[in-house]
């Protein structure tokens, strides 16, 4: 049984199991995820406990934080995934988030986000979290804004396309 992080009106947030891989292998290969954050080349079940394993448990185990499977408790299923990722070219934790393209446009991403950053300043102890997105992905962009992060440049991860960055400081 994965370990509940945190849980909001609709939703369980908890750590991403082994057997999740037929959702993970769904939502990495979704439209938007494809669009917006990048292929990541998981093309059958086994690439996708891959994932699961060197992606997200690694996360866990190394920064004790990482991509956690959201779960819509009216329908116990696993909708999405969010929580905080440290990348080498950032100072700061940055919060991610997907969804599953027929849940968008509900509040969910925004209402995980908004707990997964409560939690990120008062479990974790994090004192600024920033956010990244593409231009084009003016839903990711309005869900970092409701979730109280701000403006604050732009930045590049890797050689790749120049991001806007948001930024949110516990004071």
């Amino acid at each position: 049984m994965s370990e509940k992080i945190l849980e909001t009106e609709r939703l369980s947030i908890v750590e991403a199991e082994i057997t999740d891989s037929v959702f993970i292998y769904t939502l990495l290969n979704s439209r938007n995820w494809i669009k917006y954050i990048g292929d990541r080349e998981i093309n059958t079940l086994e690439d996708a406990e891959r994932y699961i394993e060197n992606s997200l448990f690694a996360s866990y185990d190394r920064f004790g934080f990482g991509l956690y499977k959201v779960v819509l408790k009216s329908e116990n299923k696993p909708i999405g995934l969010c929580g905080f990722l440290k990348r080498k070219e950032l100072q700061h934790p940055d919060l991610g988030f997907a969804i599953l393209p027929r849940f968008e446009g509900q509040g969910i991403t925004s209402e995980a986000s908004k707990a997964m950053l409560n939690h990120g300043f008062t479990k974790l102890n994090m004192k600024t979290v920033l956010g990244i997105t593409t231009e084009l992905n003016k839903a990711s962009q309005r869900v970092l804004s409701k979730t109280g992060l701000s403006k604050a440049g732009t930045t590049r991860l890797a050689g790749g396309e120049e991001l806007l960055l948001y930024q949110v400081t516990n004071d």
